[in-house]
């Protein structure tokens, strides 16, 4: 496991004067249920979101998916040899490729092959990234709590 980001964040001084709230290398790094290693950069619980605060939403504990109305950023890395873990959230994801080759499958096994630099959107799809390659892959998600769509299969429906 290699991530090590360093994670930025502006506030507000009393005054109402912007400054830096936090510079720091993220040390929160945890194991999601796909077995991938990843470290939580911001939660929002709500949209609007909530700017105001003194608790880092990013040292809470959570699975893949964001609050119902809020959104997750994070990044994932997919370690080498790394099988597709196959799952659906409810969310638009925004995956920006930052290092690394991946493949991304979808439920009838069709596949897309992604390397730095590439971004996806995916919309609520069965979907599980894979990484067949001998380097580790890195990759930033934002995760955004969506509308279920009206038409799910579920892999075995096929």
């Amino acid at each position: 496991m290699t991530i090590k980001i360093r994670r930025i964040v502006t506030d507000h001084d009393a005054a109402g004067k912007a400054v830096i709230s936090s510079d720091a290398v993220m040390d929160n790094v945890g194991q999601l249920r796909s077995g991938n290693f990843n470290s939580l950069l911001w939660v929002t619980d709500d949209s609007p979101a909530e700017i105001e605060g003194s608790e880092d939403p990013a040292l809470r504990k959570m699975d893949i998916e964001p609050p119902a109305r809020g959104t997750v950023f994070r990044v994932l890395e997919l370690m080498p040899g790394k099988t597709a873990y196959m799952h659906r959230t409810n969310t638009i994801d925004y995956a920006i490729v930052m290092s690394g080759r991946c493949i991304m499958e979808l439920d009838d096994g069709a596949t897309v092959d992604m390397a730095a630099g590439d971004v996806m959107v995916q919309r609520a799809t069965w979907h599980g990234w894979a990484n067949p390659h001998a380097e580790p892959c890195q990759i930033i998600f934002i995760l955004i709590g969506s509308t279920p769509p009206s038409k799910v299969l579920h892999p075995a429906a096929h």
